[in-house]
């Protein structure tokens, strides 16, 4: 990770199984557009109840990409 440049884009991703799957269901999605994705950072975790249970998981992310110069 020497001497680049990152762009940060920020994203929810959504899952009604886990965290680790809105993570991942953000990073994929994000993945479809933006090039040169390096890191993500986990900003926020929060959830949707539905009846009194978890409906779905909701999890704030930074995605680092390398800028293109």
């Amino acid at each position: 990770m020497s001497n680049h440049v990152y762009n940060v884009s920020e994203i929810v991703g959504t899952s009604p199984d886990s965290i680790e799957a809105a993570v991942s269901n953000a990073v994929a999605e994000a993945g479809k557009t933006l090039r040169n994705l390096d890191w993500f950072e986990v900003t926020q975790v929060r959830g949707h109840i539905q009846d009194g249970r978890i409906a779905d998981w909701q999890v704030g992310i930074k995605l680092g990409f390398r800028h293109e110069g």
